[in-house]
């Protein structure tokens, strides 16, 4: 059987995209008004320390380039428009953790008039990684559920 030389190129994009999706979440971070607790231990959870990268979870500088927005904070007002456009530019498909309490559901912060209550309320999210802040353990099993979730196929 002969194979032309665009169908196995073909196969080949379609193998390494299955490939990457299935061991590789490439994640963009965004402070939508945290007091950067989350974003301290998110940092961290980068270090040699716990290194996510060692599980297939890489920090890109653009949101083009991600497949999966992690953001922490509350969402006050300045940052809606933003986190919007932001979202819109993650290629499809895209996923959404919303990282702390205050991502959650504006913890502490609750009540408060510049306050959005939770990333939810502004962008869809799947998944919530509970904490004031999330300790690293608890990022990196977060994210590696996402991951399983995303190689089940399932995209709830």
């Amino acid at each position: 059987m002969v194979v032309s030389h665009c169908r196995r190129r073909q196969d080949l994009k379609t193998n390494i995209k299955s490939w990457a999706q299935k061991n590789s979440l490439w994640l963009f971070h965004v402070n939508a008004a945290s007091c950067n607790g989350c974003d301290i231990e998110f940092v961290a959870s980068l270090t040699p320390r716990y290194d996510i990268e060692r599980l297939g979870a890489q920090l890109v500088p653009s949101p083009r380039h991600a497949d999966v927005l992690v953001v922490t904070g509350t969402v006050n007002p300045l940052m809606r428009e933003r986190l919007k456009r932001i979202y819109e530019q993650i290629p499809e498909p895209k996923y959404v953790v919303a990282l702390g309490a205050c991502a959650g559901g504006g913890g502490v912060m609750k009540g408060c008039y510049n306050v959005s209550h939770g990333v939810d309320k502004v962008i869809p999210v799947d998944l919530f990684i509970p904490g004031c802040p999330p300790r690293p353990e608890a990022i990196i099993y977060g994210l590696m559920k996402l991951r399983d979730k995303i190689s089940g196929g399932s995209h709830e």
